[in-house]
This record gives structure tokens, C-alpha cells and sequence, in this order.
């Protein structure tokens, strides 16, 4: 189980009036509970004034920030927590389950997501000014890291640009660069310079997973995805379940399954053939699995999130000007 890895109290004042103006920033520019976009590319809000449950989905390349509360992350069999001292970086798309953990009306949790472009970490990597890459066996793929204030006085930069819409076109790129900057010299440095060197281990891992997302309703045979990617069978599997916390048929079973879940919630398919169509042969298998993975099973499962939509629709509507 990972843990906060540095407390708010023990961080300067300068630093604690940057986090108090991120979480205003964030307060305003959402105004109620939900997920919020901004003028902003690249940038997604989050608020809510009360503790969640699980919320399943797969996370791509991100930094991801609490302004105000506290969050839990699974990943596998792993936990991490994080708050407003540290942030949590994604080098790769992992299927995860959150939660907000802190939170209540008088204190609601306030939380930002800025999406990466491994892309442009390749290209700061070319950069003369940056010290050679130490190449390392991979990591996991998602770890927590305190924030420091030259981190915070970017993404601030970044809100504010909000405010001045028509400045962002041309300076949140700039301040996006910044940021992957601060990133490659920070803590977690080294595991995002393994995805942005060409043929490296990581990297490998990075285009297996892509390969698995565009190809996980069919039968998984590693001997297939390990050529793909240029590596041994015991290799690939040695290095992704490093990277993910898991194996690809892990990895692929969890895609499956939310997948399913999304097909029954938005195409009203029922359970037999959301399975089949994710790849699931025997429809009692898919059960089990999907019980196992989201607590219940398929058919009330997705009535209660359905149940819930409605209550959090009408209750919207309620409140509405």
C-alpha cells in the first residue's frame, strides 16, 4: 500500500498560498459537484462535496492533482492515497478504479487531471540542455510524489489562463512544456523518460498495451504481442506485469469488463450480449468476473448506476436556475 509521502504541514507558506489559490481557482471554475472542462487544452476539473465509491476506468498518460481532499487509486492489488501535497503521475494507460475518500459540503474535494503526450516528452529528451537518460529497468507505471511549488506555480499559470481564453491557444503549449519539464527533473523523472526513449523496455510495454486496447475482445496469445513488439514471450510478461501491476490477461480482462459495462449502460445491451461482444464465450464466466471485478452482478450493477444517474439528473434539475 503506498501512503501520502509528505504531509501539507511540513511545507513553507509560500507553498500553502499557492495550494489555497489552486483550490479557489478550482472552486470557481467548477461551481458544482461533477467533471468540468476549461478553455484550457488538456485540462479536466473534478469537485465533489461528498465521499464517492469505486469509479472504474482507464487512465492515459496524466498528472493528476487534489487542490482539496483526499483521493484512493487501486490499481490491481494495489492502493495509493494522495492529497493536496502530492500529486499522482500515470506514464502509461492503466486500468483503475478512484475514490474520493475526503470531502464534504463545507470542504467539497477539488481536483485537476492534465493529460500528457508522451509525444512531447521524446521531444524534450532530443533536448541539448537535458543531462543523458540512465537507462533503468522498468517501473510501475503509477506512483505518488510530493509537489513542489515550482509544479504548482505552473498548473496555476495553466488555470489562470481560463480567465484570458484567448491567450491559450499560443501559451498553454508553453507552460505544458514547462510542466513535462519540471516532471523529467522531478521524482518520477526517470520513469517518464523510459517512455519517451525510443526502443527502451517501457516503451515496448507502452505499444503492447496500445496493441492489447485495439485487440482485447480476441483471444490473448502472448507469442502474438510479443512479436509485435519486438520481445520474448517471458520477457513481455516479466516486464509488463512490472510496469502495470499485472499480467496481460489481467490487463485484458479488465478492459473487457469495462467495457461490457459501458456497452450495457449506452447501447442498453443486456448481459449476455455485452459479454459476447467483448469476447466473452460462456455468459456464466463474464458473471463471476465482472461480480468479482465491480461488486455485483451485470444486471444490478447497471440498474443501480442507472438508478443513480437519475437521482444525480433530478436532483441537477432541481437546482436549476
Amino acid at each position: 500500500m503506498q501512503t501520502s509521502p509528505n504531509p501539507p504541514a511540513s511545507r513553507p507558506i509560500a507553498w500553502h498560498d499557492q495550494q489555497r489559490e489552486l483550490a479557489a481557482l478550482i472552486e470557481r471554475f467548477t461551481g458544482e459537484d461533477g467533471a468540468h472542462t476549461l478553455a484550457v487544452p488538456n485540462v479536466f476539473l473534478y469537485r465533489s462535496s461528498a465521499p464517492m465509491g469505486l469509479v472504474h476506468g482507464l487512465l492515459m498518460p496524466a498528472l493528476c492533482i487534489v487542490a482539496q481532499g483526499r483521493k484512493e487509486v487501486l490499481l490491481g492489488d494495489e492502493v495509493f492515497h494522495y492529497d493536496e501535497a502530492n500529486y499522482l503521475l500515470v506514464s502509461v494507460d492503466l486500468p483503475i478504479a478512484g475514490r474520493v475518500t475526503d470531502a464534504d459540503p463545507a470542504r467539497p474535494y477539488l481536483g485537476l487531471r492534465l493529460d500528457l503526450d508522451p509525444g512531447q516528452i521524446a521531444e524534450l529528451l532530443l533536448e541539448a540542455t537535458l543531462p543523458p537518460t540512465v537507462v533503468q529497468a522498468p517501473a510501475r507505471a503509477l506512483q505518488v510524489s510530493p509537489l513542489s511549488s515550482a509544479l504548482l506555480d505552473a498548473l496555476l499559470r495553466l488555470l489562470r489562463l481560463a480567465d484570458t481564453p484567448q491567450d491559450a491557444p499560443i501559451l498553454a503549449p508553453l507552460i505544458h512544456r514547462e510542466i513535462l519539464y519540471r516532471l523529467l527533473f522531478d521524482e518520477q523523472g526517470g520513469r517518464l523518460r523510459q517512455i519517451g526513449l525510443d526502443d527502451s523496455h517501457a516503451q515496448r510495454i507502452a505499444k503492447a498495451i496500445s496493441w492489447l486496447k485495439h485487440n482485447f475482445s480476441q483471444p490473448l496469445r502472448i507469442e502474438t504481442m510479443a512479436r509485435h513488439v519486438n520481445m520474448s514471450p517471458s520477457s513481455l510478461h516479466h516486464h509488463f506485469k512490472a510496469v502495470t501491476a499485472m499480467s496481460p490477461l489481467q490487463y485484458q480482462k479488465q478492459l473487457r469488463l469495462q467495457e461490457a459495462r459501458r456497452l450495457m449502460l449506452t447501447e442498453v445491451a443486456d448481459a449476455a450480449t455485452a459479454g459476447h461482444r467483448v469476447g466473452y464465450e460462456s455468459p456464466s464466466q463474464f458473471s463471476r468476473e465482472y461480480s468479482r471485478l465491480f461488486g455485483e452482478p451485470p444486471v444490478r450493477d447497471v440498474a443501480r448506476l442507472r438508478g443513480t444517474a437519475a437521482l444525480a439528473a433530478a436532483a441537477g434539475a432541481g437546482h436549476s436556475p
